[in-house]
């Protein structure tokens, strides 16, 4: 994702990806370097299914990806980083790439309460 002005759709993609505090904390760990998977959940306190299924929105937002290596004694093990990716969030951003939007709404969920 290094093009310089993402499309509505991606932008809408990428900050729903960033919207999860354990999210935001994957990224945070992966800037400073790939990890795998059982390093990152441990360091991150949650379990690897719950792990996988962040990662894999985040993959899917085109902030991270992922490849197998073997380790020393044989193990397939999965590496995450982060991909080269900087988008600048400004009001002319936000106008251009909302003139290129498709998607017409999110599906809606529970509503949040507004803080005051």
């Amino acid at each position: 994702m290094t093009q310089d002005r993402p499309t509505g759709d991606d932008l809408v993609e990428m900050l729903a990806a960033l919207a999860n505090p354990l999210r935001l904390r994957i990224v945070a760990k992966l800037a400073n370097g790939r990890d795998y998977v059982s390093r990152l959940a441990r360091e991150i306190g949650i379990s690897r299914p719950l792990l996988h299924m962040h990662l894999q929105r985040l993959e899917a937002a085109g902030l991270i990806v992922g490849s197998f290596e073997l380790s020393e004694d044989g193990k397939a093990m999965k590496y995450y980083e982060l991909t080269d990716f900087d988008v600048r969030l400004t009001p002319t951003t936000l106008a251009e790439a909302a003139e290129t939007l498709t998607i017409v709404d999110l599906p809606k969920g529970p509503a949040r309460k507004e803080r005051s």
